[in-house]
């Protein structure tokens, strides 16, 4: 398919101008622009730890969830003297870089939509004071431990941290918004969800959420690995014939507990 084509497709799916506006970047990061796509790389980072990896597979296409360029070129060289010699390097390979970030978490049949879906909720729709969050209903009522549970397992996370200050509430709606959403735990309760789920909580975040009597599960970023998973989906949609290959890399911290002594 012509890269032009792909990429008009996945704009009217998930187009730039809802992306987080001043706070993101979005689209073309590095890399040659191919005329053609026929191999596609998904990852969430292009990074030094992966790029080995994702270029032996030798794509037109190397498609990330996280911008690989998180700014402006002329500000990130600046600062960022290894960014700027991964990045020009990258410039002389025939492989097109191109990053799909909160303009894919907030739209339809993306990153919180997939996440819903995966814990099973009905009635989902976008909170109206978070359009990137997605709400809806548990299969049946919890109390907190079960719901927090649920999640956990629904989600395939390895922890959650759960910032409760609501022990005793019965948890039937639930909303969430995946990887570092936790500034948005407030449009959740006061669109009447019990429990809200992202990441990437901070300590006063969590003594908000406390003292104003709600429920947050912090989850790991790398709940995003779902991203992966629709990506592909979509793009064997548009085209069935493109080899899509996800290298799943994100994985969750050692979390190491106080042993005896």
């Amino acid at each position: 398919m012509k890269t032009r084509t792909l990429l008009t497709k996945l704009g009217r799916l998930y187009p730039k101008r809802i992306a987080l506006k001043n706070k993101d970047y979005v689209g073309y990061m590095a890399g040659q622009k191919v005329e053609e796509v026929k191999k596609i790389v998904l990852l969430l980072d292009l990074d030094e730890i992966v790029f080995a990896e994702a270029l032996s597979h030798k794509p037109d296409l190397i498609l990330t969830h996280h911008p690989f360029i998180y700014g402006t070129r002329a500000k990130v060289f600046a600062r960022d003297e290894k960014k700027k010699e991964f990045a020009l390097w990258l410039d002389t390979l025939p492989t097109m870089v191109y990053s799909i970030h909160t303009n894919f978490d907030e739209a339809p049949n993306g990153m919180n939509d997939a996440l819903a879906e995966k814990l099973e909720l009905t009635n989902i729709k976008p909170l109206e004071m978070e359009p990137m969050a997605r709400g809806g209903y548990l299969p049946h009522s919890m109390n907190l431990e079960e719901a927090t549970n649920y999640v956990i397992n629904k989600l395939e996370l390895d922890y959650g941290l759960l910032v409760a200050g609501d022990k005793d509430r019965e948890i039937k709606k639930i909303a969430i918004i995946g990887g570092g959403g936790s500034s948005s735990w407030r449009a959740a309760m006061i669109e009447g969800y019990d429990l809200y789920i992202s990441g990437d909580v901070r300590h006063h975040v969590r003594r908000d959420v406390m003292n104003a009597g709600y429920n947050y599960l912090d989850v790991p970023h790398e709940v995003e690995n779902i991203f992966l998973v629709k990506m592909k989906e979509v793009l064997l949609s548009i085209d069935p014939t493109f080899e899509v290959i996800s290298i799943r890399h994100e994985k969750p911290p050692i979390v190491v507990k106080r042993g005896k002594k």
